[in-house]
């Protein structure tokens, strides 16, 4: 969620400038699908923007380039960039905008679905995890790696189509 202290012009632009920024690993998808623009403020006076990002994965090799676009669309505004990190809370796949998780599946990339139950003891249950393909919509899928072109995604193939398709992880 974006936060801004003042909603002024200036940081209504700035906040939609960040959030419109296209993700460098699924371009289809924004920093604000994502959800990964945690707070925006701006200090006109000073001329500069505050921008605090928490990334989706803990190394992940895109967060270092998003960091440097969110940099250029701040001195694009005219304004000097602050960007933070911020781990905490961690990122999880329920901060993807329901826009996002529609344009992952138009791209072909399988949306997160539930997350998985936290750590201790749990109840074992022996269902199979249904994922839809994204091409057809079939339920009759399969996981043939669980780490895929990204850390965030899985390599999947549809049983039906035979496709292979990548899975956007829950986490």
């Amino acid at each position: 969620m974006v936060t801004a202290t003042v909603s002024t012009p200036e940081v209504l632009d700035v906040e939609a400038a960040v959030a419109d920024i296209a993700d460098p690993e699924i371009p289809v998808l924004t920093l604000g699908d994502l959800g990964i623009v945690r707070e925006v403020r701006v200090d006109e006076a000073a001329g500069t923007a505050y921008v605090a990002l928490t990334p989706t994965y803990s190394g992940c090799p895109a967060t270092r380039m998003i960091e440097e676009l969110v940099i250029h669309v701040v001195r694009k505004a005219g304004l000097t960039p602050q960007v933070e990190t911020r781990l905490t809370p961690a990122w999880t796949t329920d901060w993807i905008s329901e826009r996002g998780r529609a344009r992952l599946k138009e791209f072909g990339i399988a949306p997160p679905g539930e997350k998985p139950e936290p750590e201790g003891s749990q109840l074992l249950t022996l269902t199979v995890r249904q994922v839809a393909c994204p091409l057809c919509g079939s339920n009759d899928t399969e996981e043939i790696s669980r780490f895929g072109s990204t850390a965030c995604k899985a390599l999947r193939r549809c049983r039906s189509c035979r496709e292979p398709f990548d899975e956007f992880k829950a986490i």
